[in-house]
């Protein structure tokens, strides 16, 4: 993707005022330097969309703007919210998907209607009994705008929240926007494909476990493959990031959930969620979430250990002060990719369902809308080895990268 030099302006230029604001009595001279210094840094550094402000401000200047944000929605250390609310753009309410505007709700947990104390604007849950904006929630709205740091991976909600509000949009005539945001996990696709009889909050199209798309190519796809109700009628606008692509890798600067809080948890999700699927714990409630998983009745049977206690966003986690035995995926980023190689790893699961002394009872009725299919989990109880599980996901796999790649807005990996 190229960005235009006029673009990379702008950006420096919005930093630039707050660097002015300290420095009034700066040289000319010195004014230059700096302006050219970030310039430097900008021409490699992956910005998000909503850095942009000055390409998609046009769009919103005389509009009644709804914004599905959290606390990812950043332009430096500011809110998008406040940044367009001092450029004095008609902002009239909040949505919140999964985890609350400020993203400190628990996983799963109901987000309630509320008012965002600092801007006095409505907060309305897309969480909970209310997953798709209603008729009455757009009247006063023109633009909907779509500002959420996603993982790329199938059962993180906020796509089918994007989705929703996209359908919501088509259905009474409002423009859907969506300031793009790198894909954390956007250099490779893997996993099952989702068997859409099993279609749920979790999973609700045709794609993989990791679809390696940014949420801007993602809602071009839902649209391109009239993926929901009026999908041709939606006028969709898609700001693309600058300097992303996807061979490269992207670090948020605001962790997306409270149990995503750092790379190698976000590398280590679409294998080790499949978990969520089971009796074990994923170590919410530690220092690791998505790192470890285990269950006390595997004593005896590992040496790693962990004990899940109450944290923030984790305020009952599973199996609280009882000792967890099991397995650790990596220590850090690098460990865990190179221990998962750019896979959805199943050899885990084999192995825990190999030891667990209640087989019968290791799996739950959640399992099948995880992997997305009702096969992965007949596999691995019938023995079937990690290749043997993976050359079955090869056709449908080859069917999707197909599609994805008609939606593409960066350079492949």
């Amino acid at each position: 993707m190229s960005i235009k030099s006029s673009d990379l302006l702008n950006i420096q230029v919005f930093r630039m005022k707050r660097v002015m604001k300290r420095f009034k009595t700066a040289s000319l001279l010195s004014v230059i330097f700096l302006v050219s210094s970030y310039m430097c840094i900008a021409q490699d550094k992956i910005l998000p969309a909503d850095y942009r402000v000055d390409t998609y401000l046009p769009l919103l200047k005389g509009k009644r703007v709804a914004l599905i944000i959290n606390q990812c929605s950043k332009i430096g250390n500011k809110l998008l919210v406040d940044t367009l609310l001092k450029r004095k753009i008609n902002v009239v309410k909040i949505f919140a998907a999964e985890h609350g505007f400020r993203g400190t709700g628990e996983a799963g947990a109901n987000v309630k209607d509320t008012k965002d104390k600092k801007t006095g604007l409505p907060v309305i849950s897309l969480y909970g009994d209310n997953k798709k904006p209603k008729p009455e929630q757009l009247t006063d709205v023109d633009v909907v705008v779509y500002d959420l740091q996603d993982v790329g991976v199938r059962f993180y909600t906020y796509i089918a929240t994007m989705q929703y509000a996209m359908e919501a949009c088509a259905e009474n005539g409002k423009q859907f926007i969506v300031l793009d945001r790198p894909d954390p996990n956007g250099f490779y696709v893997d996993g099952p494909v989702l068997d859409t009889a099993l279609r749920s909050f979790v999973g609700m199209q045709p794609v993989p476990i990791v679809y390696g798309m940014t949420c801007g190519e993602y809602a071009k796809m839902l649209v391109g493959e009239k993926w929901f109700n009026d999908a041709d009628k939606l006028d969709l606008k898609v700001i693309n990031c600058v300097n992303y692509d996807h061979s490269k890798k992207y670090v948020p600067p605001v962790w997306p959930s409270p149990n995503l809080n750092s790379m190698a948890s976000i590398y280590a999700y679409p294998t080790v969620c499949l978990f969520e699927g089971t009796v074990l714990s994923v170590g919410r409630g530690t220092a690791t979430p998505f790192l470890v998983f285990g269950h006390p009745d595997l004593f005896g049977k590992c040496i790693f250990y962990f004990t899940p206690v109450k944290t923030p966003g984790n305020s009952n986690p599973l199996y609280e002060n009882r000792t967890c035995y099991g397995f650790v995926v990596g220590a850090n980023e690098e460990q865990v990719l190179g221990l998962l190689e750019n896979r959805v790893r199943t050899f885990y699961l084999a192995n825990v369902y190999h030891m667990f002394p209640h087989k019968d009872k290791l799996f739950n009725n959640y399992f099948d809308k995880l992997a997305g299919n009702t096969a992965l989990k007949q596999q691995i109880i019938k023995g079937l080895s990690e290749g043997e599980i993976a050359k079955s996901w090869e056709k449908d796999l080859s069917a999707f990268k197909k599609i994805r790649k008609k939606y593409l807005l960066y350079k492949d990996f």
